[in-house]
């Protein structure tokens, strides 16, 4: 018996979270969160206003998954400080245009760094 929703089958940044999203022109970037991977150790909410600690779960949460150049320093710095899977983070900084990680980036060549 195979298992045809296999989460291996995620092999680009596009294959998630993409089908109520806004066009690309106006929210170049997204956010991809593992959430399951979340520690809570807040530092994402020290430097980003999108990251919220939630008092419930304990785990961070992003307010917005798609996000503009306004945004994009803080959800970068967000991403990068992140403790969790080692230092290598989280949260994922995704540009939609070319669907490249651009943070944290721990592999160095924009690959999709999530592990689920």
């Amino acid at each position: 018996m195979t298992d045809d929703s296999d989460d291996d089958d995620i092999q680009r940044a596009s294959d998630v979270g993409s089908a109520d999203a806004p066009p690309i022109e106006e929210k170049p970037y997204k956010i991809i969160f593992e959430a399951n991977k979340c520690f809570g150790a807040g530092k994402c909410a020290e430097v980003s206003d999108n990251w919220e600690m939630s008092l419930a779960s304990g785990i961070a949460k992003p307010n917005e998954y798609f996000i503009d150049e306004e945004d994009l320093d803080h959800n970068v710095r967000a991403a990068e400080i992140c403790p969790a899977k080692k230092d290598d983070g989280c949260i994922h900084v995704i540009d939609r245009r070319t669907d490249k990680e651009i943070a944290p980036d721990p592999h160095g060549d924009g690959t999709l760094s999530v592990d689920w």
